[in-house]
């Protein structure tokens, strides 16, 4: 419980000192990260037991070769495919967020910046680092956000590949 006190302290910390800015990349980095599990969910708990229903409909029909029967595969396929890439282009431009929401943070801390030169003059530098902390901390913060979504984003999008191509492998048309 203690090391759960500290970690909240220590984000907290890490929040104050980026700005509210901040709080729109954990919110945008919360949201990518849910779905993204949501779509790894679907992936390995949804889709096998779908893909099994439309191959076993599939072997049940009598008909597999005429050009009714392929227009029937075909639609199979493509709503199969639908719920497959389901909330993919979410993902991505959650991921193209981030970075945007960082440099955001990094205007509105130099405005601080320049309103602290302003105000106090340039002879305090302590108040002027604060500032720039506050404008680098969110693009910091923006950049690695989008990079681990990234990463994971590229995985999901080829298991989402590999998963319609042994789909279309499943479901032969003589």
């Amino acid at each position: 419980m203690l090391y759960l006190m500290e970690l909240w302290e220590s984000i907290r910390d890490f929040l104050s000192t980026g700005g509210d800015v901040l709080y729109f990349v954990m919110g945008a980095l919360f949201l990518m990260w849910v779905l993204m599990i949501e779509r790894f969910w679907f992936l390995t708990a949804v889709f096998p037991k779908m893909k099994k229903d439309i191959i076993a409909q599939w072997d049940a029909r009598k008909d597999t070769t005429s050009w009714y029967a392929h227009k029937i595969r075909e639609a199979w396929i493509s709503e199969a495919a639908d719920k497959l890439n389901a909330r993919m282009l979410l993902i991505k431009t959650t991921i193209a967020m981030c970075p945007l929401i960082g440099l955001l943070g990094t205007v509105t801390g130099m405005i601080t910046v320049f309103e602290t030169m302003a105000t106090q003059g340039t002879g305090n530098p302590r108040l002027m680092a604060d500032g720039i902390s506050m404008a680098t901390i969110p693009t910091m913060a923006g950049m690695v956000a989008a990079l681990s979504g990234m990463f994971f984003a590229t995985r999901l999008e080829s298991k989402v590949k590999r998963a319609r191509d042994k789909l279309v492998d499943s479901l032969p048309h003589h």
